[in-house]
């Protein structure tokens, strides 16, 4: 008895403990907080307010009804998804082109902040640097726009294959050019923008380390591996583990922008059937159990990856 009172006032004396070293950092960084608000508004405005709506992926929806009056389903809509021909096809179109987003498109940031890393000359760095960033400010329209004009049959990039004596088709009409197409042009749009994370990360590398290593006799390659990457892995975890945590969220405006019916076999992804069904079709219901089933499958990507990056890293999200 006496010992379960111990606990108990033991329990008690620690969450009072919490709690003032949270008013005391709060009085001493409140200005902080008060910068956080914003921030807080915004997702609980713009995605935590939203989630009472995912209600209608169990209802038969209708707006005369509204979400509370519209009758229950159940999980009508989703064994209508998952029994669909669009199933397999959906998945197999999303994994695949997220997967290789992320085999290609994940390292190469890295590589160019490397690279961008051991460039002596500040002028060359600098232009190098704006170039790369460039495409992520342009216009997604515009940027599809010249990837259509480019991919066309006397485009430029046929031009090329032409010149190494291969045939000329027109790129966007073909279903097996549409993923290696979307993967590489969106390497190039987002590689400068997604590097600068690592730039600083690796600006926080301790410098006396590096001339500890020259010291020591190591040359560029031994520090890269014996310095840098280890200082900069845990970002690189981080950021891994954020995405594989969007491995089923392919956006679905760029697609919409470049994909037509006929290489809708490799081009149709989750994100696109949830707009055709719930925008164009006004299947609110089915498209909202659908949308809702692959934000489940990304949630528990995430955390499948983040339980594994603990075990094996020990650097996780929580």
């Amino acid at each position: 008895m006496n010992e379960a009172l111990g606990i108990r006032e033991s329990r008690v004396r620690s969450r009072q403990t919490r709690v003032a070293i949270i008013g005391r950092d709060f009085r001493r960084n409140k200005h902080i907080y008060l910068m956080a608000v914003p921030v807080v508004l915004f997702f609980v405005i713009f995605h935590y307010v939203p989630m009472y709506g995912a209600l209608i992926a169990f209802k038969r929806f209708t707006p005369a009804e509204g979400v509370l009056g519209s009758p229950w389903v159940g999980f009508k809509y989703f064994q209508e998804f998952f029994s669909s021909y669009y199933f397999w096809r959906l998945l197999r179109n999303t994994f695949s082109i997220s997967f290789y987003s992320l085999v290609f498109g994940f390292p190469a940031p890295i590589i160019l902040a490397l690279l961008l890393n051991e460039v002596q000359n500040v002028r060359f760095k600098r232009t190098a640097q704006s170039i790369t960033y460039l495409p992520h400010f342009v216009s997604l329209v515009v940027i599809c726009g010249m990837i259509a004009h480019f991919t066309q049959r006397d485009g430029v990039v046929n031009d090329i294959v032409a010149l190494f004596g291969g045939k000329r088709v027109t790129m966007l009409s073909r279903p097996e050019y549409f993923q290696p197409l979307y993967v590489a042009t969106g390497i190039w749009q987002e590689i400068g923008w997604e590097s600068i994370i690592y730039l600083a990360a690796l600006a926080a590398v301790d410098p006396s380390l590096y001339e500890a290593a020259i010291m020591d006799g190591a040359n560029r390659i031994q520090r890269l591996w014996g310095i840098t990457l280890p200082s900069i892995l845990p970002t690189i975890i981080i950021l891994l583990i954020l995405s594989i945590g969007r491995l089923f969220s392919v956006g679905y405006e760029k697609i919409l922008l470049l994909y037509n019916p006929t290489i809708y076999e490799t081009a149709d992804v989750i994100s696109t059937f949830v707009y055709r069904k719930g925008l164009i079709d006004f299947g609110w219901s089915y498209a909202t159990a659908v949308g809702l089933f692959n934000s489940v499958t990304n949630l528990v990507l995430l955390v499948v990856a983040n339980y594994l990056s603990r075990r094996v890293s020990e650097t996780s999200l929580w």
